[in-house]
């Protein structure tokens, strides 16, 4: 499979014209990835513009694709939403990273009540610009058209809010209901996975209220950081992707 490279904005490039990688992207693809001239890349600007080309100048400063194909995907839908709690260590970059692979559409951080790390001021933002570079990344990985949004972070009660036109399925190993049995009806499915503690009850009673549907996996309790993308390939399956 040939090398995949994302370009800062949208494209316009149709088959014949050269496309330039530059600044970081450039210098992964000619040092990090030892890109050589001839050989065979593809190219996206992260919003459906697909291109295949063929390297003519290899350089860490900028990279020349020639163009041989151009596609434009649609954007998914219903789209896939994981509202993913914050967690210590790692394991909420994990989840963001493995998510992004299985083809989540979009990624929003929450604070829930339970969360040990805290985007507070700076951090806020910050935090969210280390989790769009992890999805830039995994996206390039996994060659999608696609570059899944994270947005900001939110809060319970803007969560709540989702719930009157989108599908919120909570993820909580005590329901009854299993996700394996839900239906797509047309809307987005917003998945929300709690922190460590996992969901607080309050808050459950909350979105419950709201609309949202409180669903299990299966008989076992998964780690924040695998429970989401563990429903992302149910939902993969249920919506004919996979």
């Amino acid at each position: 499979m040939s090398l995949h490279f994302l370009v800062e904005s949208s494209t316009d490039a149709r088959v014949g014209d050269v496309v330039a990688l530059t600044g970081a992207e450039a210098k992964h693809a000619a040092v990090v990835r030892r890109l050589r001239v001839g050989e065979a890349v593809t190219v996206g600007d992260g919003a459906g513009v697909w291109l295949s080309g063929v390297a003519e100048e290899v350089a860490p400063a900028r990279v020349d694709v020639r163009i041989t194909e151009r596609t434009e995907h649609p954007a998914p839908g219903p789209r896939v939403i994981l509202v993913q709690a914050l967690a210590k260590g790692d394991r909420d970059e994990l989840a963001v990273q493995a998510a992004c692979e299985l083809g989540v559409d979009e990624i929003v951080p929450w604070q829930a009540s339970r969360s040990v790390s805290r985007w507070e001021g700076p951090k806020a933002a910050k935090g969210r610009e280390r989790w769009a570079t992890i999805v830039r990344e995994a996206a390039k990985q996994a060659h999608r058209a696609w570059v899944p949004d994270v947005i900001a972070p939110v809060s319970t009660r803007e969560l709540a809010e989702r719930a009157s036109s989108q599908r919120v399925l909570l993820l909580d190993p005590t329901a009854s209901a299993r996700l394996s049995e839900i239906a797509p009806d047309g809307r987005d499915l917003v998945l929300v996975v709690g922190p460590e503690g996992g969901i607080s009850e309050e808050e459950l009673d909350r979105l419950a209220a709201a609309g949202a549907e409180r669903v299990r996996l299966g008989d076992t309790v998964l780690r924040t950081s695998t429970a989401g993308p563990a429903a992302i390939a149910v939902l993969a399956v249920a919506l004919g992707r996979w």
